[in-house]
């Protein structure tokens, strides 16, 4: 069973019959339904919505005599933002036909990977492994656990200089990418600054006053994530296939929009605009190649 089925309303442990009757459920009555030729097989990719923005998909291949083999299966939830317009590399997993993606996002400061929801898209353009290709992308995430903290009040001329300060760093990263090393000094230099701050502040104030957003890999897995964001929308549904209550949570971290699933008996606290959200996330996006000129 994949662990994260908890996360969109399947929080019971499923046998593997039961589990089997899910995929059934999922093949006989798709939402979408593509096959790619790969090389000599063909691949398929069966999508069908348990809720409002949240569903399972299978993922497989015919044979050569049409019999449907499942080769893994994953629950996802869908975020209708593009958030980033980025070059992103696709590679295969080592441990099953999915597929990661990675970009560098100048916002967070780090190269993020994420599970690859649009195989078959990816897959249409027949190009290889490692390939960079310009693409918008929507973020989303599972959490198996989560908690509302407060948000940190700011005044408007606050938020419109953190607002510039956050694209002058942009821009100074950017250039040290490209080699300036006047950018990477001043970087270095804004470093020591901050740390020095936060030594300063944090005999005196609370660290979630100080740290207001974060976004950290967690754990061994790549496209894991420990998350800090403010809550700007959020809805409460219920799965098609069981009842179960699930939210969802649309968060900003550092400007990087996130639509998050988790369920109500895994978050601690009433979620509120202004408000954040804390908790491990397993990151997924969906990359558009077809209109990949703007936002």
């Amino acid at each position: 069973m994949h662990r994260f089925l908890r996360a969109i309303g399947f929080s019971k442990q499923y046998s593997k019959q039961e589990i089997d009757q899910l995929l059934g459920y999922v093949m006989n009555e798709p939402d979408y339904h593509t096959i790619i030729k790969s090389g000599k097989t063909k691949y398929v990719e069966i999508r069908r919505q348990t809720g409002k923005k949240t569903g399972i998909v299978i993922c497989g291949e015919y044979d050569q005599v049409g019999f449907f083999h499942v080769k893994h299966y994953f629950p996802y939830v869908f975020s209708d933002v593009f958030t980033a317009l980025e070059d992103v590399v696709v590679n295969k997993r080592v441990d099953t036909d999915a597929y990661t993606g990675m970009c560098d996002d100048v916002r967070i400061g780090i190269s993020l990977i994420f599970y690859l929801q649009n195989a078959a898209d990816y897959l249409r353009l027949g190009c290889e492994d490692n390939t960079p290709h310009r693409a918008k992308i929507s973020f989303s995430g599972l959490s198996l656990g989560g908690k509302i903290i407060l948000g940190v009040y700011r005044s408007n001329t606050s938020q419109i200089q953190k607002m510039c300060e956050g694209h002058e760093k942009q821009e100074l990263i950017k250039q040290a990418k490209e080699g300036d090393q006047d950018a990477i000094d001043s970087l270095t230099l804004d470093e020591m600054d901050l740390s020095s701050q936060i030594r300063r502040r944090i005999k005196t104030e609370d660290l979630y006053s100080i740290v207001e957003t974060t976004f950290v890999p967690y754990g061994s897995e790549s496209d894991n994530y420990m998350v800090i964001g403010t809550i700007i929308n959020w809805t409460s549904v219920s799965n098609q296939y069981t009842g179960e209550q699930i939210v969802l949570l649309q968060i900003n971290c550092n400007d990087l929009l996130i639509t998050i699933s988790i369920h109500r008996d895994d978050l601690m606290g009433e979620p509120i605009l202004g408000a954040r959200f804390k908790g491990i996330v397993w990151m997924q996006g969906n990359a558009d190649y077809d209109s990949p000129d703007k936002l």
